[in-house]
C-alpha cells in the first residue's frame, strides 16, 4: 500500500512539473491571448491516458505499480480540467464569448479524439 502512495506521489510531482513546463512553453510560443497551455496539456494528457488505459487493459503493461505512477499520479497532475473550467469562466466574465466557446469546443473535441486515438494505438498488435 505504501508503494502505491509513493508511486502516485512521484508521478504527481512529475506531472505537475511537466504541466508547468508545457504552460510556460505555450506562453512563450503563443502568448497570453488564449489558454493554449491548458489546451496543450488537456490534449496530450487525454492521448496518453487513452494509450495507457489500452496498454493496461491488454496486459502489455502490468497495472501495478505503473497504473498508480503514470495514470493516476503523472497524468492526474498533468491534466488540467479544473484550470480549463476556470479559464472558460474567466473568458465569459471578460465578455470574450467567442474565445470561451472556442476553448470549450477545442478542448472537448480534441481531447475526445486523442483519447480515442490513444486507445486505438495502444490496442494495435
Amino acid at each position: 500500500m505504501l508503494t502505491t502512495y509513493l508511486a502516485v506521489a512521484i508521478g504527481g510531482a512529475s506531472g505537475a512539473c511537466l504541466r508547468y513546463g508545457c504552460n510556460e512553453l505555450a506562453l512563450n510560443v503563443f502568448g497570453k491571448s488564449f489558454p493554449f497551455g491548458t489546451l496543450l496539456v488537456n490534449i496530450l494528457g487525454s492521448f496518453v491516458l487513452g494509450l495507457l488505459y489500452a496498454l493496461f487493459s491488454s496486459g502489455v503493461l502490468a497495472a501495478s505499480p505503473w497504473r498508480a505512477l503514470f495514470a493516476i499520479g503523472l497524468i492526474g497532475a498533468f491534466t488540467t480540467f479544473s484550470t480549463f473550467s476556470l479559464d472558460t469562466v474567466l473568458l465569459l466574465q471578460q465578455g470574450d464569448w467567442l474565445k470561451a466557446i472556442a476553448n470549450v469546443f477545442l478542448n472537448v473535441l480534441l481531447c475526445l479524439t486523442l483519447a480515442w486515438l490513444g486507445l486505438k494505438l495502444g490496442s494495435m498488435k
